[in-house]
């Protein structure tokens, strides 16, 4: 990290027109210092390319780099401030499409702008990250000069460390503390070397290695390693201006590489912004007090440190310590680095960041998640970093606006015991943005429909739909036949609840419901049982409703041990049924009282016995079977024959399990169960002359049915109800 970021600490200086000694005291004060106080284990800070247009505008509207310093120690204390009112938690608002964006466009950027430098082409500085060029070029046609300006020296030295690095990986040396980046660095170094002292015709020149100041070189003095702000320049606003321009931009650019940052630690560690602001304010005045360029954190210092298998903070202080240690005693050595052995770190870095699986898996991720994700890497790669997020935030809020035109509102087709209701359900937000598709939803219902307006998921009503909702209430509704309903909007809002549709089962419903209907209805609400689209229902109203009678459609036989009461199988609501549970829904004289109640008096249209899968009385009475034991004297139970000595029949009526008769078995339990059902029918159909007369005549009817306790789908069985006859047992169960 440290050899990456060495040229990247000297070019960013001299894209912004500092000095060159500028980028290496940002570089060191972002390693020794914020290091030591951020709270990120992989991020690692120092001079950014994405402020180096406003650096180098700010010097030259300030007039001299040390009236610069200045707005650069005002930048820092307000970071400082900006992490005391926590306003870090602003890297929250950052979507995630538009983050691996930014991860992927600096991949991108990476391998396009470090090509030309890995062939030997280094007339663009190192670090520049903008389409159009200081060279003239932009980033595309830097590489067709590139390939003219191809220099063999630098393109094997490049070469060789690519290799290196990829052959890295791919050995046990992967699991050594050497890092492959710095092997390749020294390969690299070595091979340059050689063909320096050997004379060769591919020698790499000077102008294509690093250049670092040298103290005692070139004029360099130790004194000129630290230049102090004109603190006379706190008098002038324009000084000011640059500072606060100076704090935004680089404590977005912070916050949101922090964020990518967090998504290449492969430990998946958080960072807290607002201690990584403090941070970065501390640093940024303490790197203007002494001569240093604006710092943020970097997302090609922070890769190039998690892609070496940096772990901890302590990777960013040491590199400031070898930054330090570089210009104080290692100059001249690494002086001797050729740039295309770094550009080959940085290659490969960009190729793991903007790797194709990312593209394909965003791909996957559908439309609303590619579209803002490649808007961000292509605006960045043509802009720069903060112009790239933006766009790509507003690619996601264009998606976020979109959905919100579209889904403010849904309608659900509910049929409930009085009819369909078409319930209108706001969402939590209801905007401005929903007005046009909720007009044209609303002027879509035709004479006599139900539409029932529901606000009880909504915590925010724009002013608006109010207006659209009072006019469809009182006026346009009443003149179209349209019947609407009210529930759930808050007492801010001047709606009351209304409600004109029936959804308890009524006198007047009940009559006008044949068996054929209610078994449909019965079918219909068994089904949004299991696909979670149970109706909603005002429980407390219906209370109420029922509190003087109730007219059931259906009555309901089933087992004690059926888990789900029927009401709940069926989403039916309060008084829409009777039920009588007994245990392996057996009938008795007692339950046949009732069942004749139901429809004769109550005037239920159905009567419905209802097994189920995995009947525990049922297998119990296999066993008893199997095992050739008398349940009551078995148990003690001395009412339990009562209920075995019917199933008992089933169990004997099963002749397809030829091996394994007993509870093991579930297939042979079950079908033991379906018989035990139709016997069941069979037996009140024998034993109440009422009921039969009814069925027969057509005012009820009666029918058979199973629950698959584990997926809770009733299927209904062939063969039984509306007067079919079913296979008639030698003896039908009879129960004293």
């Amino acid at each position: 990290m440290f050899l990456v970021a060495l040229p990247l600490c000297l070019g960013i200086a001299h894209a912004s027109g500092a000095p060159l000694m500028a980028g290496l005291v940002s570089g060191i004060v972002g390693g020794l210092v914020v290091g030591l106080l951020s709270g990120s284990h992989v991020s690692v800070s120092g001079p950014a390319a994405g402020l180096a247009a406003i650096v180098l505008t700010q010097i030259t509207t300030l007039g001299s780099f040390e009236t610069f310093l200045v707005a650069v120690c005002i930048g820092g204390g307000l970071q400082l401030v900006l992490g005391l009112v926590k306003a870090g938690a602003l890297a929250n608002y950052f979507p995630t499409n538009v983050i691996k964006g930014l991860l992927a466009a600096i991949g991108v950027l990476l391998i396009l702008k470090q090509v030309p430098h890995l062939v030997g082409h280094d007339k663009d500085y190192e670090g520049d990250f903008t389409f159009f060029q200081e060279d003239g070029d932009n980033t595309f046609t830097a590489l067709a000069s590139a390939a003219r300006a191809f220099l063999p020296g630098a393109a094997v030295v490049g070469l060789a460390s690519i290799a290196v690095l990829l052959a890295w990986d791919r050995t046990p040396l992967k699991k050594t503390l050497f890092p492959g980046p710095l092997a390749a660095v020294i390969v690299g170094t070595v091979i340059s070397e050689l063909m320096t002292r050997n004379g060769a015709a591919w020698a790499i020149e000077a102008s294509h290695l690093v250049t670092v100041p040298v103290v005692g070189a070139d004029g360099l003095e130790w004194s000129g390693l630290v230049t102090t702000p004109d603190w006379s320049g706190l008098a002038k606003p324009a000084v000011w201006t640059a500072g606060i321009t100076l704090a935004i931009v680089a404590s977005l650019e912070t916050l949101l590489n922090l964020e990518a940052t967090e998504k290449l630690d492969p430990l998946r560690r958080s960072a807290p912004p607002n201690r990584e602001l403090l941070a970065q304010g501390t640093g940024n005045l303490i790197a203007g007090a002494i001569g240093g360029l604006p710092m943020t954190s970097v997302i090609v210092r922070s890769s190039v440190n998690a892609n070496a298998g940096g772990r901890t903070r302590w990777s960013a202080v040491f590199h400031g310590a070898l930054l330090l240690g570089s210009v104080l005693f290692m100059g001249a050595l690494l002086n001797r680095i050729p740039l295309a052995t770094l550009a080959a770190v940085l290659v490969v870095t960009g190729w793991k960041l903007a790797n194709p699986r990312l593209f394909r898996s965003m791909w996957a991720e559908g439309w609303t998640q590619f579209l803002p994700f490649v808007g961000t890497v292509v605006a960045i790669v043509a802009t720069d970093l903060l112009t790239g997020v933006i766009f790509g935030l507003l690619v996601s809020l264009g998606f976020v606006l979109l959905s919100n035109l579209r889904r403010g509102f849904k309608v659900i087709r509910e049929e409930h015991a009085g009819g369909i209701v078409h319930r209108v359900e706001l969402s939590s937000q209801a905007t401005f943005l929903n007005r046009a598709q909720l007009f044209l939803t609303l002027s879509g219902f035709k004479r006599g429909e139900h539409v029932l307006l529901d606000g009880r998921m909504t915590d925010y009503v724009d002013p608006d739909i109010l207006a659209l909702i009072h006019e469809f209430v009182n006026e346009t509704a009443p003149g179209r036949g349209v019947v609407v309903s009210l529930v759930g909007f808050r007492q801010r809002y001047p709606l009351e609840d209304m409600v004109q549709y029936v959804d308890v089962s009524t006198r007047e419903v009940q009559a006008s419901l044949t068996p054929a209907k209610v078994l449909a209805l019965l079918k219909e609400g068994n089904d949004r049982f299991t696909s979670g689209r149970r109706l909603h229902r005002d429980l407390v109203r219906q209370v109420d409703a029922t509190s003087e009678g109730q007219h059931p459609m259906a009555a309901i036989l089933s087992c004690i041990d059926s888990r789900a009461p029927a009401e709940l199988l069926f989403d039916q609501g309060i008084g829409d049924m009777f039920s009588v549970r007994l245990a392996g829904n057996v009938a008795s004289p007692k339950a046949l009282g009732s069942l004749e109640f139901a429809c004769k008096v109550a005037g239920s249209k159905l009567i419905v016995v209802l097994g189920h899968t995995r009947c525990g009385a049922v297998k119990a009475t296999c066993d008893f079977v199997a095992k050739g034991l008398d349940p009551v004297q078995a148990t003690g139970l001395t009412n339990l024959g009562s209920i075995t000595e019917p199933i008992s029949e089933a169990v004997r009526m099963e002749t397809r399990t030829k091996e394994g008769r007993d509870a093991s078995n579930y297939e042979f339990v079950d079908r033991v169960a379906a018989i035990n059902v139709r016997n069941t029918i069979r037996w009140i159909e024998d034993h109440s002359p009422t009921l039969a007369s009814m069925a027969l005549n057509g005012e009820i009817a009666i029918i058979g049915a199973m629950y698959d306790v584990a997926t809770g789908k009733v299927e209904f069985l062939d063969g039984v109800g509306f007067g079919a006859s079913a296979p008639k047992p030698e003896a039908a169960p009879v129960v004293a």
